[in-house]
């Protein structure tokens, strides 16, 4: 499983249909609908594939598409390399070295830490300096269509 930033996963792009999704990865074991509270124009469906190791989310209002992975495969890569087994400063590392350098980080109310990379928008989570899970997508608006970005400073 390649994590493909700000593209998708393997095969699976992000803006791909869920029909898309479950012709290649099968009927998820598990789907949860969750509204974004204040938010009338935005919900979320979340595809749990535990056998796989992958959370899939599909974002909008009108036209849900695939928005975000979130992952525990052991055998996952990111720039060809298995990040499960990798401690923090590697990863930081590997990012660096593919011109990734906006960094913030801080400790989860559940107890993990987490560092960002804004620009990837990519979420890798640890417990203890040992990697649990990896969290990567793109913005989507109602429409189901994917947002551009391209300033990751605070413009408010």
């Amino acid at each position: 499983m390649e994590i493909q930033l700000l593209e998708g996963l393997d095969s699976l792009k992000f803006g791909d249909l869920p029909v898309a999704v479950e012709n290649t990865l099968g009927k998820p074991e598990e789907i949860e609908n969750v509204g974004e509270e204040g938010d009338e124009d935005l919900d979320t469906i979340i595809w749990n594939y535990d056998e796989l190791g992958i959370t899939v989310f599909f974002e909008g209002k009108n036209n849900h598409v695939l928005s975000c992975f979130e992952t525990d495969h052991e055998n996952t890569t990111l720039f060809g390399k298995k990040v499960f087994g990798m401690n923090e400063a590697e990863i930081i590392d590997l990012m660096k070295s593919e011109g990734f350098t906006h960094i913030d980080s801080g400790d989860e109310e559940w107890g993990e830490k987490r560092v960002s990379f804004d620009e990837a928008l990519i979420d890798f989570y640890f417990h203890n300096n040992e990697l649990v899970t990896v969290n990567w997508g793109v913005f989507v608006n109602e429409d189901g269509e994917i947002e551009e970005f391209d300033d990751f400073e605070d413009d408010e």
